[in-house]
């Protein structure tokens, strides 16, 4: 390639695009509004207990000087079901772009995420052009459950989340038989549960002041360097012919 040096312990390497990580390079100029996070919620029920979980995780983040926006799935089509201009479908993906961390929690249902859940985020895309809507976002994931304790929903979210390109931080919160844990308001009560779900909101906000304004350097890709090297030197080619 144009201006490739070898590398004799690596020949194997296309040293044009390989990026020797640099701690100056993190160094850069805070940005100083509000964390954005947007909070997705996967159920339609009356009285939902992932709905009234994320309202609390939304007055939590604001407290935490975070801005919040919590998408309300009801209309959403099914994947595929719908084109993309689709007035909610629009709505998530502008939404997805806002956010700079985002806060996903679900019901478990037979033992995994909803539907609902699985929904929004599939209609969230990988890539849109050169764009990718969630890559570098922080995330954190949350699960309510009818019966006992389980985290097969906050798994499957974090395994999507790493699909999705996110920094998906350690904490997480598993509310139990959530039906004893809200109010008739649908306030959270005083318990264990809460404290955690404080936790998480703390650490969210606080990872993604700490990744937002250097989230382009890191995820970026040295197979991706190589790609893009690789097309750019095709084009100069084409040009000499």
């Amino acid at each position: 390639m144009p201006g490739e040096t070898a590398l004799p312990d690596l020949p194997n390497i296309a040293s044009n695009a390989l990026d020797l990580p640099d701690r100056s390079k993190l160094s850069v100029e805070l940005s100083t509004h509000k964390p954005r996070i947007l909070l997705l919620y996967g159920s339609l029920r009356g009285r939902s207990y992932s709905r009234f979980l994320t309202q609390e995780a939304a007055r939590l983040l604001e407290h935490f000087g975070a801005e919040t926006r919590i998408f309300d799935p009801s209309g959403l089509p099914l994947p595929d079901g719908a084109p993309t201009d689709h007035p909610k479908v629009k709505e998530l993906r502008e939404l997805s772009l806002w956010s700079e961390g985002q806060v996903w929690t679900s019901p478990e249902r037979h033992g995994a995420m909803s539907g609902v859940m699985k929904s929004q985020i599939d209609w969230i895309p990988l890539a849109t052009g050169s764009i990718r809507p969630t890559q570098g976002r922080t995330l954190a994931v949350m699960q309510v459950s009818g019966g006992s304790q389980s985290f097969n929903a906050v798994s499957q979210m974090r395994i999507l989340g790493r699909w999705m390109r996110m920094i998906t931080i350690p904490n997480q919160s598993s509310v139990a038989k959530a039906y004893q844990e809200f109010d008739e308001a649908g306030r959270m009560k005083p318990s264990s549960y809460y404290d955690r779900v404080v936790d998480v909101m703390e650490e969210l906000v606080k990872f993604t002041l700490l990744t937002r304004d250097v989230s382009d350097y890191l995820t970026s890709r040295y197979s991706e360097r190589k790609e893009d090297a690789e097309k750019l030197e095709a084009r100069m080619k084409l040009k000499a012919i």
